[in-house]
């Protein structure tokens, strides 16, 4: 059995736009598109595992069915930055007549705000000659990093988080499909650290269920590598009280048992510290200073240097 074979995140993607979680309104468009066999080119954007892939393979299997090689070409756009990709496979592509007649073949370029500034260009040039066959669709977390010639030739779709009952509901359907038992904590717990992210909360299911069928929110959290949110807050009240030791204490226990990250561990201080009941100059001193930390982390500097600097920072405030 292959990997794909096992994959959840392939086993339960929807296969037609009928079974795409949330995103209603944008399913009701490209449902006409099918009807009509008819679309314009389109970036769909918005951020990771929200349905954007999904939709414009589920779109592509209604339009051609079982030819659906001959006339829809998937790219991952990060994995293939240059000009000689859009020169190359895209234009190929591109350029061939498709087997059936008066059908229009798709292009599918996931990751497309990767693609470097020359690639663009290149990618519009490829679109405005073959626009008369061929159709494409850019998939992107920002859409702003697609140039504006490219975006002035699209429709562009957003789409938006999903919403945590939909989720839940998708959760549920899979634990009962791989007879699996989750506790209310377990499914809190996996839309934390899911973040509105769909791939990643299926993934984290299956690697979490990989030793037992049983799941708690312990396994949940050691699987996704993060802290239960109250770990976070306890280690940011101890700094804000002036409690330097208990909050570095904290620190390391998310360091070296829970194996996070400076960055991992700042984007959690943010979600969370935007829930602290503080008075809003420090509330703004917080967010200010998790900002900074995250840059210089970003730039290169010690993960834990920098995060007891950040940490030694709250304790000083006033």
């Amino acid at each position: 059995m292959s990997i794909v074979d096992t994959s959840w995140a392939e086993k339960y993607r929807p296969r037609v736009l009928d079974q795409v979680i949330g995103q209603t309104a944008i399913v009701a468009k490209l449902k006409d598109f099918v009807k009509m066999r008819n679309f314009p080119s389109m970036i769909f954007a918005g951020p990771a595992g929200v349905g954007k892939t999904t939709c414009a393979m589920a779109m592509a299997r209604e339009l051609y069915g079982e030819r659906i090689n001959e006339s829809f070409l998937e790219l991952n756009a990060s994995d293939s930055r240059g000009i000689d990709v859009v020169r190359g496979r895209v234009k190929e592509f591109a350029r061939t007549i498709s087997m059936e007649s008066n059908t229009i073949k798709i292009v599918f370029l996931d990751e497309a705000d990767a693609l470097t500034p020359e690639a663009q260009h290149a990618l519009r040039r490829t679109m405005e000659k073959y626009s008369a066959g061929t159709r494409f669709i850019l998939s992107a977390n920002y859409s702003s990093k697609i140039i504006d010639p490219i975006q002035s030739r699209c429709v562009v779709f957003r789409f938006k988080p999903l919403k945590e009952e939909d989720m839940l509901a998708y959760t549920e359907r899979i634990a009962g499909e791989e007879k699996l038992s989750l506790s209310p904590k377990a499914k809190e717990a996996l839309l934390y650290v899911s973040e509105g992210d769909l791939r990643k909360l299926t993934n984290t299911m299956q690697s979490a269920a990989v030793s037992a069928k049983e799941l708690d929110e312990s396994a949940i959290y050691e699987i996704a590598a993060r802290a239960r949110p109250k770990e976070i807050t306890a280690m940011l009240r101890f700094a804000l009280s002036g409690d330097f030791e208990k909050a570095r204490n904290e620190l390391s226990s998310l360091i070296l048992v829970h194996g996070m990250s400076g960055e991992d561990i700042l984007l959690q201080c943010y979600r969370e510290g935007l829930g602290l009941e503080i008075e809003s100059r420090k509330k703004l001193a917080l967010i200010s200073s998790i900002g900074e930390c995250n840059f210089r982390i970003v730039e290169g500097a010690n993960d834990r240097i920098q995060m007891e600097s950040f940490l030694a920072g709250l304790a000083l405030l006033k």
